[in-house]
Formats: structure tokens, C-alpha cells, sequence
């Protein structure tokens, strides 16, 4: 299939069968092995194989004890890629994650700045805890999240590729944290939730593992498959009308004029259009876990809120009312008429 662009942009062709069934099989393999690592949670490891596919980076915010950490652990075991976990603690500092020139002795006596890498150059970054860090050092993520790349001393270094940030933040302890900037916020692809566990869940927990260990992957993905699975996710098509939806989601949450009245009365600032990319991304690496070429109505819907709710901003009356992000754009999206989506005129589908 051919999809001719409005605008006179060149076509581009869907991913063939032969491409796209070896991808999405390798990522569902990945959903399963975190399955079995993490009991109860599938909806999460969807998702976090979904921000991966996107190339994203994600924030895990949830209580203590509800396997954040095993979950990034056993990630980076079944993608067979580095990976380095930093503790943010209030003394950390930015050399402490980029790395630092050291003055070393040289053959010849002398004595030369060199440069000493830090935890950041890996392909999976744990940013443990990351808002217990002061926001110097968080400040220290920035271009690494968006460049992928450290510049010291002014010299630029790229970080390996892939390379993702995967944080994890605990919501109640609120003494001696510091949250995260909203530049910062901006830059992760999604923000999920860790939710509990029910009864069912719990006594297998118990029953079956001891000490809280978990059971070694049985399966592996290959430098060759990430890499297949990264490229396959990016030629996933995204058709005029679901970028128009998006399109309007996003510019819904914005208090304007004409706005709904929801968004008028609780928000203060709405999303970017770097939060239009991320779920774009995001839906895009769905259809591919979903083994479907083109991304729909249906992947947006699904991560519509995890790539949102970090970016909208609610003011202290919606506190006061007991309103969330969440609540909000899953209304926005309920009030959404796909109907009216038509494919626009000069776009043109050919089989």
C-alpha cells in the first residue's frame, strides 16, 4: 500500500508483511517475558514497551515495593543492552552522571585534562528516585534527553544509541524532594503509573516467589531484533485523519475560548506540541505491538493519557475539587467525534 501525502510531500510505502510480523512477534515475546517477571501488571509493560519502541524516555511514579525497579532491571536483561542505575540522592551532583575531566599523568611526566565518562553513557539509564536530586543535577538531564548527547568543557559527546531514561519517583514522600521542572517533565515520552496489585495477584506473590525473587528470562531479544523493532516502529504510517485527531486532543487541552468548560475551569497550562509528537510516537510503536502498518483511532485513545497527563498543568481549583489530568483528557477524548475525521482532500490511498 501507497500513501500519497497532501502538499506535494513524496509517498511512502507501509511496512511489508515479511517486516512488520517479525517485529511485532519479538515485541510481544518482550511484554510476555516482563509478564513473567511482574505478576498483574501487563497494561504496564505494554506501555513501557511501547515508550521503548518509541524511543522514548519514561517516568515510573508509584509507592514503594511495587517492582519499579525490578521492572527496568529485567527490561534491560531481555534487550540485552548496558545498563546503569543511578541512586538521586540531595548530594548527587552533574559530574556524578556525566562524567568529569580528571588531570592524569601523560608518558612523557606531563600531566593532561582527560575525560572520565559517567553512568549517562549506557543504553538504559535508572534514574532511581530521581526527584530526591537538587535541580542542578536534574537540570543535567536535559540535553541528554533531548540531544542524547553531553557536552562538558565545550565539547559535545553523543551517547550510545540506543539510549533511553527510565526514572522512577515516589509520590508520598515529599520531604526533602525536589519536583521534577516542567522543561524536564516535558521530555519524557509518557508518565506511568505503578498501581497495586489485587488479592489474586497477591497470593501468587506469595506462593510463588520466594524472597521476592523473580524467574530468569527464557528468552532474549538480539542486537539485530532491537534494532529491527526500533526501525520497524518508526515506518509505522500515521493516516491524515489520525493526525488531525491528535491534533485536536491536544490543542483541547489548552484554556481558550471555545475550549470545554472542564478545560477553562481546572486548566492553567495545556499541552505542548512536543506532547502532540509523543503520542504520536506512542501510537505509532502500538500498532506495531498490535501488528497493524498504520496506527489507528484505537492506539491513540490508548495512550492518549500516559503521554498527556505530564503535560497538563491544572490549577489549585482543580486541586481543591478533587479534578486530575487524567480525568480531563479522558474526557477530552470521550467528547472527540471520530466521525468527523474524514480524510481531507489531496491525500489519496492506493492498494
Amino acid at each position: 500500500m501507497t500513501i500519497h501525502a497532501a502538499q506535494g510531500r513524496e509517498p511512502y510505502t507501509l511496512l511489508a508483511e515479511e517486516e512488520l510480523q517479525p517485529a511485532s512477534m519479538a515485541a510481544q515475546r518482550i511484554v510476555a517475558q516482563l509478564d513473567r517477571v511482574l505478576l498483574g501488571r501487563h497494561a504496564l509493560h505494554e506501555l513501557v514497551v511501547i515508550g521503548l519502541l518509541a524511543r522514548g524516555h519514561l517516568l515510573l511514579e508509584g509507592l514503594p515495593g511495587l517492582g519499579k525497579t525490578t521492572l527496568i532491571r529485567a527490561l534491560g536483561e531481555l534487550l540485552q543492552l548496558e545498563f546503569r542505575r543511578v541512586q538521586f540522592t540531595p548530594d548527587l551532583m552533574p559530574g556524578d552522571i556525566l562524567g568529569a575531566h580528571i588531570l592524569q599523568p601523560q608518558g612523557d611526566g606531563r600531566r593532561a585534562m582527560e575525560f572520565t565518562p559517567g553512568p549517562v553513557f549506557t543504553n538504559i539509564l535508572l534514574a532511581d528516585e530521581i526527584n530526591r536530586a537538587s535541580p542542578k543535577t536534574q537540570s543535567a538531564l536535559l540535553e541528554v534527553m533531548q540531544e542524547r548527547a553531553v557536552t562538558l568543557m565545550g565539547c559535545t559527546r553523543a551517547l550510545p544509541s540506543p539510549f533511553f531514561v527510565l526514572a522512577s519517583q515516589n509520590p508520598i514522600e515529599l520531604e526533602g524532594t525536589y519536583p521534577l521542572p516542567e522543561a524536564q517533565v516535558d521530555r519524557f515520552l509518557m508518565k506511568l503509573m505503578t498501581e497495586d496489585v489485587g488479592v489474586v495477584v497477591l497470593e501468587r506473590i506469595v506462593a510463588e516467589r520466594h524472597h521476592g525473587e523473580t524467574p530468569a528470562p527464557e528468552w532474549r531479544a538480539t542486537p539485530g531484533e532491537v534494532q529491527g523493532m526500533l526501525a520497524a516502529a518508526a515506518r509505522i504510517a500515521i493516516p491524515r485523519a489520525v493526525a488531525r485527531y491528535i491534533a485536536r486532543l491536544v490543542h483541547a487541552t489548552h484554556a481558550r475560548a471555545g475550549a470545554a468548560e472542564l478545560v477553562r475551569k481546572y486548566v492553567q497550562y495545556g499541552a505542548s506540541p512536543r506532547g502532540a509528537i509523543a503520542v504520536a510516537e506512542a501510537a505509532r510503536a502500538r500498532a506495531l505491538l498490535c501488528g497493524r502498518p498504520a496506527a489507528g483511532f484505537e492506539d491513540v485513545r490508548a495512550v492518549a493519557v500516559p503521554a498527556l497527563q505530564n503535560r497538563v498543568l491544572l490549577n489549585y481549583s482543580a486541586r481543591l475539587d478533587g479534578v486530575t489530568s487524567t480525568g480531563i483528557i479522558q474526557e477530552l477524548v470521550r467528547q472527540i467525534d471520530e466521525a468527523e475525521l474524514v480524510t481531507p482532500p489531496g491525500v489519496e490511498v492506493e492498494r
